[in-house]
């Protein structure tokens, strides 16, 4: 059996990962599972696994996890300690599905211990990809890519010489507003940001969808795991999400990974590396399908591709800046503060005021990392009061 532990347990990537844990228990000794608020599901999730802890990062949600798990013999903590100390705990696979720069200190703390880490949390490497593929290589750990689209780059090139890598094209299917007007989208509420015609996500993933800045990221993911210049990097529209990636190489041939919009693939696929195994997910029926369409993404429209190859020009620690501007900007917008299009405008006034900072321009340590997170919520906050007076 392998010890796995589960980070993010009651989110939507951790909800789709414990599914496939309870559905082959017997492949799998579960160490720990964290969460958020819903203490309810978590204390449910670790019943179910015979989980050797639950966390919340919540300390005032302690007492609820404790009650919720009396008499299972399971423990219970609470707070960023408590999932530093989980993620210490010995674990040959972890998955990290923490939403936001929040997931970054448990992913590293895993990845000293020299396991493999099932990466679905992208703000680590946007914020701090130089960092987290270092440590992994001193503590000989694996980082396997969860997202759709990079666990999609990621098996095209199996048995490839990234060498001959000439372009990596990630999609995106335009989320909810995809073919919004400009003036319609200046008036667009959370509630309909919230609807994803294809994925099952949460909230603010598909918040993220809609805006493009969930690609944005993955522009910046993608260079930092891969190690590809950000010029080979493209980004194409694709409604049907059925083309995750496409991985184009120096004789002109293309390469892509299709699937349907399921998580579990991705999810099953780094669980079960290098090895493949039955899932339950749909077959595609490309005849069913009859065709594909795809299109460039409109900067105009989503300008925060824009925003993501300025990032990358930039370097070190703005990747951090962009990532925490983003989620205080998109905090603001979920609290009606700003407009949807705002969410941009806000992150690039962050970004105007952090260049040339000291902070900015130091070393991606951890210590330096958060530094500048700080520092963009600050400058955030800032952009939207001023917007409001």
């Amino acid at each position: 059996m392998r010890r796995a532990s589960v980070f993010g347990a009651t989110g939507s990537i951790g909800c789709n990962t414990v599914e496939l844990i309870a559905a082959s228990p017997e492949e799998w000794d579960v160490v720990a599972l964290t969460g958020g608020h819903n203490v309810a599901l978590l204390a449910e999730q670790a019943r179910r696994l015979h989980a050797e802890l639950a966390v919340t990062a919540h300390a005032e949600c302690l007492a609820d996890l404790r009650e919720a798990l009396a008499g299972s013999g399971i423990e219970a903590a609470a707070g960023q300690a408590a999932l530093l100390e989980a993620a210490e705990r010995q674990a040959d696979w972890i998955m990290s599905a923490i939403v936001g720069a929040a997931g970054l200190a448990p992913g590293l703390k895993a990845l000293e211990q020299g396991s493999t880490l099932a990466l679905a949390n992208k703000e680590s490497l946007v914020a701090a990809g130089p960092l987290l593929m270092r440590t992994a290589r001193q503590a000989g750990a694996t980082v396997l890519p969860v997202d759709s689209e990079h666990s999609a780059v990621f098996q095209a090139l199996v048995g490839e010489d990234l060498e001959q890598v000439e372009r990596i094209v990630i999609t995106a299917s335009g989320g909810a507003f995809r073919d919004w007007s400009l003036e319609r989208l200046a008036a667009a509420t959370p509630e309909e940001a919230a609807c994803h015609p294809n994925w099952d996500m949460g909230q603010r993933i598909t918040i993220d969808s809609a805006s493009l800045f969930n690609k944005a990221l993955e522009v910046i993911e993608t260079r930092e795991y891969f190690g590809v210049a950000p010029e080979s990097i493209e980004v194409l529209v694709h409604p049907e999400s059925l083309v995750h990636a496409l991985v184009g190489f120096v004789d002109g041939g293309l390469m892509a990974h299709l699937g349907p919009p399921d998580m579990r693939h991705a999810i099953g696929y780094a669980m079960h590396w290098p090895e493949r195994r039955a899932l339950p997910v749909e077959r595609l029926d490309l005849a069913r399908v009859g065709s594909l369409t795809f299109r460039a993404p409109d900067e105009v429209r989503w300008p925060a591709l824009r925003l993501a190859r300025e990032v990358m020009a930039a370097g070190a620690l703005s990747g951090a800046a962009f990532n925490a501007a983003k989620e205080a900007a998109l905090d603001a917008f979920l609290e009606r503060r700003i407009g949807f299009a705002e969410m941009a405008e806000v992150v690039e006034e962050v970004l105007a005021r952090l260049d040339g900072e000291t902070a900015l321009c130091a070393d991606v340590t951890l210590e330096h990392v958060m530094e500048v997170d700080h520092l963009a919520r600050q400058r955030a906050d800032e952009a939207v009061r001023e917007r409001r007076t």
